[in-house]
């Protein structure tokens, strides 16, 4: 039996499918079958699976407790050939792929469905074209030649066979879900808000910061309106630019502390409250729906559910199953170790290959032993903070590190000047892209330059904070600020894919299973006997993704990894 097979969902409900020879043509004739499930379970030997679109059959597959080793997504595939080709943003469904290999006119891609709670049912939502197998086969054999044109093939073809296997974790941790106590949930949200009013207004606890922000104010203020409460600072003859903590929390002024905590709490109750809870958490899962890819850079996103910003005040809540533990891993200083593996930087590399925190050992070499110091230099260098004392701590970082330097100003440039920036297995940033409120949101990027990171250093959770070009300004500067980062961050992305992959392939045959992913963080819900071989299966999978990502270099790839009842005490 080939060990290649494609298949295509009929439009009857059944199923074509044909195996593929090492060429990727067919390799037989295309049959039909009644069932995808048994005509995938019927045949074992298969080791990838050509299709069109994980979203579409995998969790179908994974419904009837149907899984598959690998997967070969051609639209997927497609949207990242259209980046590498400088044509991002044109349609990627198979059947606009289609239409451009035969000169016909190229459809609209159907819009993202909505996860959101009471949105329309899918049966009235406009769905994708109808695409035969033979067709999507004459698809996939150009997406292979395109393959081959690309300027590094072997990444290129690496870096579609790691989104590829990234669908396939995504779709599974959907199915999966995360363990989710939402009686601790209830319990949390009445000891920080306070009883619930009826009618659906603020909580005691919020009315209450309400009023101590307006006696504050000496009048009647909403703190959870940002142009109200900059004006009552002007009133009282303070000039603040917005309510941001950052911003306010050094102005000597009564309402300061009362406003900082309403903020917080407030995000807590419309981001993660009562009817949050009752919209997304059902038997015992928090189900937020996990997509691959989701952002330029390649970062995830969820559609609905805010998944990947979870409070750590709410993950009180994320508590394993009876018996049960979850390895949280999360990955160490992982944007510079990056950035020295594609930079080839010599003292770089020594440095992220040491067993010793990264930052420290810059300080040693660069810093007189400063690491706080040291950090913002690299973290300026890799996410554009050149102005003032950052200039003066690259001037000291490119003395020190002049390859890892130049990468990224390189990437700088050729974002300023309009060019194609790709990471180092080849996805690619145009030179500029659109996006929309609610992915920005998801993947926490900011939605004007002055939003997002700290100016005094702080990043807020998981790294520095997504920027996508061409959302809030045009100008070559930003263009130039976000490609210095893209190289990186999207860099880190490939490995990531990677390191999802191997980690999924080690927990197969286990209880084990992938249950939440976020840029730099892994947490795998496993019987607290199989935790052992949770945590080594992780050291293992990050070395292995490493080589596979950026080849044989001296640099480590270490995570601190937690096992823990409870996802509140991981950190």
């Amino acid at each position: 039996m080939a060990e290649r097979w494609a298949l295509a969902p009929a439009e009857d409900g059944g199923v074509e499918i044909a195996p593929l020879g090492p060429d990727g043509l067919p390799a037989g004739p295309v049959r039909r079958e009644a069932d995808l499930g048994a005509a995938v379970r019927d045949r074992p030997d298969v080791t990838r699976w050509v299709w069109r679109s994980t979203p579409e059959v995998y969790p179908r597959l994974l419904a009837t407790g149907v899984r598959v080793e690998r997967c070969y997504d051609i639209e997927d595939a497609e949207t990242l050939l259209l980046g590498h080709e400088g044509r991002l943003g044109e349609p990627r469904s198979a059947a606009a792929a289609l239409a451009r290999l035969r000169g016909g006119p190229v459809p609209p891609d159907p819009p993202q469905r909505s996860a959101e709670p009471g949105a329309q049912s899918p049966l009235f939502e406009p769905g994708p074209v109808h695409v035969p197998l033979a067709d999507l086969l004459e698809v996939y054999a150009d997406q292979r030649r395109r393959h081959d044109a690309t300027a590094h093939p072997d990444r290129m073809r690496l870096l579609t066979a790691a989104e590829s296997a990234g669908m396939l974790v995504a779709a599974e941790m959907n199915a999966a879900g995360l363990p989710w106590r939402a009686d601790v949930h209830r319990d949390l949200l009445h000891e920080l808000l306070g009883e619930r009013y009826a009618g659906g207004g603020e909580p005691r606890r919020l009315a209450e910061l309400a009023d101590e922000v307006s006696a504050a104010f000496g009048r009647r203020v909403r703190p959870d309106l940002p142009a109200d409460v900059v004006k009552a600072f002007s009133q009282a003859g303070i000039k603040v630019r917005s309510t941001r903590r950052w911003e306010i929390e050094s102005i000597d002024h009564p309402a300061v502390k009362p406003l900082i905590e309403y903020k917080k709490l407030y995000r807590i109750w419309v981001a993660h409250g009562w009817s949050w809870l009752q919209d997304w958490v059902r038997d015992g899962r928090f189900r937020p729906e996990f997509i691959a890819g989701g952002t330029v850079t390649g970062r995830w996103v969820t559609n609905g559910g805010g998944g990947l910003q979870i409070p750590k005040v709410i993950r009180r809540a994320v508590v394993a199953d009876p018996g049960w533990r979850l390895v949280v891993a999360d990955a160490d200083q992982m944007e510079p170790r990056v950035l020295a593996a594609i930079s080839r930087d010599p003292g770089l590399m020594e440095v992220a290959g040491r067993e010793s925190d990264l930052y420290q050992s810059v300080s040693e070499r660069a810093f007189s032993g400063d690491r706080a110091q040291a950090k913002l230099a690299v973290l300026g260098a890799v996410y554009g903070q050149t102005s003032g004392d950052g200039l003066k701590n690259l001037a000291a970082l490119r003395r020190r590190f002049p390859k890892a330097v130049a990468y990224v100003d390189e990437a700088a440039r050729a974002g300023e000047e309009g060019r194609l920036v790709r990471t180092w297995l080849g996805r690619t940033c145009p030179p500029a892209v659109r996006a929309n409120d609610d992915s920005v949101e998801e993947a926490g990027i900011p939605l004007s330059e002055d939003e997002g990171t700290d100016p005094a250093g702080g990043t807020g959770g998981t790294g520095a904070q997504e920027w996508v070009p061409g959302y809030a300004s045009s100008n070559s500067r930003a263009r130039g600020r976000f490609a210095r980062n893209f190289v990186v961050q999207g860099s880190a992305a490939d490995w990531t894919l990677l390191l999802l992959a191997a980690l999924r392939r080690a927990c197969a045959g286990m209880a084990a299973e992938l249950v939440f992913f976020q840029h730099d963080e892994v947490i795998v819900h496993c019987p607290e006997a199989e935790a052992p071989t949770v945590v080594a299966a992780i050291r293992e999978a990050a070395e292995l993704a490493g080589r596979l990502t950026f080849g044989e270099t001296p640099v480590r790839f270490p995570f601190s990894t937690a096992v823990v009842e409870c996802y509140a005490d991981a950190k």
